[in-house]
């Protein structure tokens, strides 16, 4: 077995007091903020079909699905991992090239219900896979997701794992055989991008972790290392593996964690940022902007930059609309604004030949730098960048402001005192106090 593995088998045993409490607090938001778009997801079509298929299939009434509904723990996972993003609206980690929450929280939400564990153990779980989920993303790299893997689907999937595999107790060798098994489920393509296929993956990677960690308690084997060893997820993967490394002492990368305060692809929220601050400092009006120019990491141009959107869901993976909305003064931050009317709107579809979207390899992930040209041939330069922390205090307002709009300031003030109240409840308490909203 790789030192990688017992690396990564250690992180997951991670002693409860060498976590950061700072890291804590920013997954217990993560958890307020999964809920929330959870519960404003779970009416939507793709939200119905997967709690139906669940329900259909029934078994063992152990963990909760949003909408109240229970299920086995691995149905839960996939249907919530699924709902939660339904609306892309949930935290982003830009190192580890993905979704977070979405893919560990449900697993670790499902297993803490069938165990009976803490709130506070089950928030320990998910932060501790969140940042395997981090570290393992790094490693794939870049290469692995401009190939078409979905990082939130495979990084994540073995996030899961350490999660439940944590809540089970797993031993060293059951993390082992845990994380081998789901070397050969772990799985997830960006080609579903602005489909239902999207949030199913964050739902298969929660469903994976749920059945790897448990068949690894039951005994299951797996390969010495299926990640890094022969032919294993890596070697097949990817061409160009980043660096890999953990030691004891180590921050907890997990604290780099981005939240979406737009309901629309990350990629696109510095130049959302950048135009309202560019806008908003010239005071120009939609009819004197003649040409918008922005550079992105290249990376965003296989992800956020449809040219054509044919449903509101693809308007939030397309730079040219969104520069649209934001310019005729669409609020991105209310899910509602995305409508398949937008796709069919005569001022977005002239908007977006004004639009150019540049790659450019010198600018970070989370950045954008551009310019408006004016009508009168003025140029405006504009620029954001998203990796800039943000106070705690600052956050929590952004997001039960973000909450409110969501799901409404009395079903938000509910869920804001379930999680803050963490440390003196289970998380049976928690799924049941918050899943019917």
């Amino acid at each position: 077995m790789s030192e990688a593995l017992d690396q990564l088998v250690a992180l997951a045993m991670t002693p409860t007091d060498a976590i950061p409490d700072s890291a804590r607090r920013l997954a217990r938001f993560s958890l307020f903020d999964w809920i929330t778009v959870g519960l404003a997801g779970q009416n939507e079509p793709l939200s119905r079909i997967i709690k139906r298929l669940v329900g259909d299939e029934g078994g063992v009434q152990i963990a909760t699905v949003f909408g109240g509904l229970r299920v086995p723990a691995r149905a839960a996972a996939l249907a919530n991992g699924t709902i939660s993003h339904a609306l892309d609206y949930d935290d982003t980690h830009f190192a580890h090239v993905g979704h977070l929450s979405v893919g560990v929280y449900p697993a670790a939400m499902a297993m803490a219900e069938e165990t009976d564990a803490s709130a506070a153990d089950m928030i320990d779980a998910f932060l501790v896979g969140a940042e395997a989920a981090v570290r393992l993303g790094m490693a794939l790299g870049s290469e692995h997701y401009q190939r078409g893997f979905h990082q939130t689907a495979t990084a994540g999937a073995f996030g899961a794992t350490v999660a439940v595999g944590r809540l089970l107790g797993l031993t060293q060798d059951e993390f082992r055989n845990a994380l081998g098994l789901v070397a050969t489920r772990a799985s997830g393509l960006k080609s579903q991008f602005g489909t239902m296929g999207k949030p199913y993956n964050a739902g298969i990677a929660a469903a994976n972790g749920v059945e790897a960690a448990k068949l690894a308690k039951l005994g299951f084997t797996s390969s010495d290392d299926g990640i890094f060893g022969p032919q294993g997820f890596f070697e097949t993967h990817t061409r160009v593996a980043g660096p890999w490394s953990i030691s004891a002492q180590d921050t907890f990368l997990f604290e780099d964690i981005k939240y979406k305060l737009h309901a629309c692809c990350h990629g696109t929220h510095a130049m959302i940022e950048a135009l309202r601050g560019g806008l908003a400092a010239s005071a120009l009006p939609a009819d004197q902007v003649a040409h918008i120019k922005i550079r992105v990491n290249p990376r965003w141009l296989t992800v956020c930059d449809k040219k054509a959107p044919r449903s509101g869901l693809e308007v939030k993976f397309s730079y040219a609309w969104l520069a649209g909305l934001v310019v005729k003064g669409i609020s991105t931050s209310a899910d509602s604004s995305f409508t398949d009317d937008l796709c069919a709107d005569p001022f977005l579809q002239a908007f977006a030949e004004k639009v150019e979207v540049i790659g450019d390899a010198e600018i970070s992930d989370t950045a954008t730098v551009g310019e408006i040209t004016t009508s009168d041939g003025r140029a405006i330069q504009i620029s954001f960048d998203l990796s800039a922390k943000i106070a705690p205090d600052d956050l929590e307002t952004g997001l039960r402001a973000k909450a409110n709009g969501l799901i409404g300031e009395a079903s938000s003030r509910v869920v804001w005192s379930a999680v803050d109240n963490f440390s003196s409840t289970s998380a049976r308490s928690l799924a049941g106090s918050v899943a019917s909203i």
